[in-house]
Parts: C-alpha cells; sequence; structure tokens
C-alpha cells in the first residue's frame, strides 16, 4: 500500500463544502484500488488529495493516482476542472531508518 499525495489547483472561486471527502469517495470505482482518501485544502485554490492505495510498485500507485484524479475532476462537481499540480508519494527523510545497536 501506497500513500500518494496528489497536488490540484481548484478553479477560481471554488469552495468545498461540507462532506467534501465523501463526495470524492463516492466516486471511486473498485478498480481504482483506493482504500482511503485524505482531502487537505492547501490555500483557497489548492488542494491535496492523499490516496492510500494498493500496488506493486512505486510508480504503477503514482500513475493510477494521477489517472483516478483526472477522473474525479471531470465527475467530481466540487472538483470540476482542477488541474493536477503533481503527484508522488511524500518523502519522510530518516522516518524509518534503522540506527545501530
Amino acid at each position: 500500500m501506497y500513500l500518494v499525495h496528489i497536488h490540484l489547483e481548484l478553479v477560481p472561486r471554488t469552495q468545498l463544502p461540507f462532506g467534501a471527502r465523501d463526495m470524492i469517495r463516492a466516486a471511486l470505482t473498485a478498480d481504482d484500488l483506493v482504500e482511503h482518501v485524505a482531502v487537505h485544502l492547501r490555500s483557497p485554490s489548492r488542494l491535496t488529495l492523499g490516496f492510500y492505495l494498493l500496488a506493486a510498485r512505486l510508480e504503477e500507485a503514482e500513475e493510477r493516482a494521477a489517472r483516478v484524479s483526472r477522473r474525479l475532476a471531470k465527475d467530481v462537481p466540487v472538483l470540476r476542472g482542477a488541474r493536477l499540480r503533481g503527484a508522488g508519494v511524500p518523502l519522510v527523510p530518516l522516518a524509518f531508518e534503522r540506527t545501530p545497536g
């Protein structure tokens, strides 16, 4: 399982309604292999979606998350017209590095 962050630029003056996460989740299909979605508004025009999804490889996870987000930008009214600004696994330096001893 991978956590992939999708960075979207929203259409100007878009306001995320209460329950936006549920709307996004409802638009996902079983084929998307998304286990969980987190929604983070970064500014009035920037949104980050966190997809926890199943994939065999990192590249596959990033590609699928980008593909799913492009579809969501067409299918979910609150995301309609949003532009994909980036997709990638967030790096946490040294978080899982073992210390000697």
